[in-house]
């Protein structure tokens, strides 16, 4: 298998999640053919009659056997066991997509002279339509060796993604700076539009989400620049009387908008927009216990 390997894949699946059944579609969409898919609960079985229809249903082993490329698309936690407890031939493309983890959690399947490989989309996957097609120009952290780098880029390039290399120890920063940046944000607005309802506003979602739309696309461009409200003005009264509110109403809440708010002074501080001089009452109400 590995001495002449064909331009298009047979591609086999353990793991037809989220994630899994909509990588085995872009696949297809690109001209490769997912020949069997692991899945065990009803909803994966769901996906891959949705996604993939045709596909196989096997046990991993015999995914394995049927397949060019194997794509791990596993929980985080259950990829070092798995990767364990599976059988490779040599020659054969094992990816997984954890954003944690680079390719050292497949050394069992590298023993075996199978061809390691971590492909992680950098996008959120929600079991809606919409998946397959947000694959388009994305981002993707790569992790291979040297000799197969040139395999992951052009499989991430097929799949109209944007190749980024991340080296092997760098993986857990990598995903704690996507999962910050992308899961909090769920939490963060989310508790935003509770807030808003719980002052009276009929639209919440309708009110902020221009407010966020700036927000987001100012930051991106300019950084720390973007930051504007009463952290960075030094108005303490303010942010105590939000803490005092925030205590009455949500008050699961104070500790994250304390944590917050301490962590955009701080940025404020270093960044020179706000001087310390001037946040000296707005750290005071900061330091209070949550």
């Amino acid at each position: 298998m590995h001495n002449e390997r064909p331009g298009r894949l047979r591609v086999g699946i353990i793991g037809a999640g989220r994630v899994g059944a909509v990588l085995g579609a872009a696949l297809t969409r690109a001209g490769h053919r997912v020949t069997a898919a692991s899945a065990v609960s009803a909803a994966s079985r769901g996906r891959v009659e949705r996604l993939l229809p045709g596909t196989a249903i096997l046990p991993p082993p015999e995914v394995i056997a049927q397949a060019d490329l194997v794509l791990l698309t596993v929980p985080d936690d259950t990829l070092p066991g798995l990767a364990g407890s599976l059988e490779f031939p040599a020659g054969q493309l094992v990816v997984h997509t954890a954003g944690a983890y680079g390719i050292n959690v497949l050394e069992p399947a590298l023993r075996r002279h199978a061809l390691p490989m971590a492909l992680h989309p950098a996008m959120t996957f929600t079991n809606r339509a919409e998946d397959l097609d947000r694959l388009d120009g994305i981002s993707w952290g790569i992790t291979a060796p040297d000799e197969l780098k040139l395999i992951a880029e052009a499989l991430v390039v097929e799949l109209g993604g944007e190749p980024e290399f991340i080296a092997e120890a760098a993986r857990p920063l990598y995903h704690a700076a996507l999962v910050h940046g992308a899961n909090h944000l769920v939490t963060l607005v989310n508790e935003a539009v509770d807030l808003l309802r719980s002052s009276g506003v009929v639209n919440a979602e309708r009110m902020i989400a221009p407010l966020l739309s700036a927000a987001l696309d100012n930051t991106l461009r300019l950084g720390d620049a973007a930051l504007s409200g009463p952290v960075v003005r030094g108005d303490a009264g303010t942010v105590a009387a939000h803490l005092g509110v925030l205590s009455e109403t949500m008050p699961e809440s104070v500790a994250a908008y304390l944590a917050l708010a301490r962590r955009t002074a701080d940025r404020a501080i270093s960044g020179g927009r706000l001087k310390a001089v001037d946040a000296e009452d707005l750290l005071g109400v900061l330091a209070v216990e949550s």
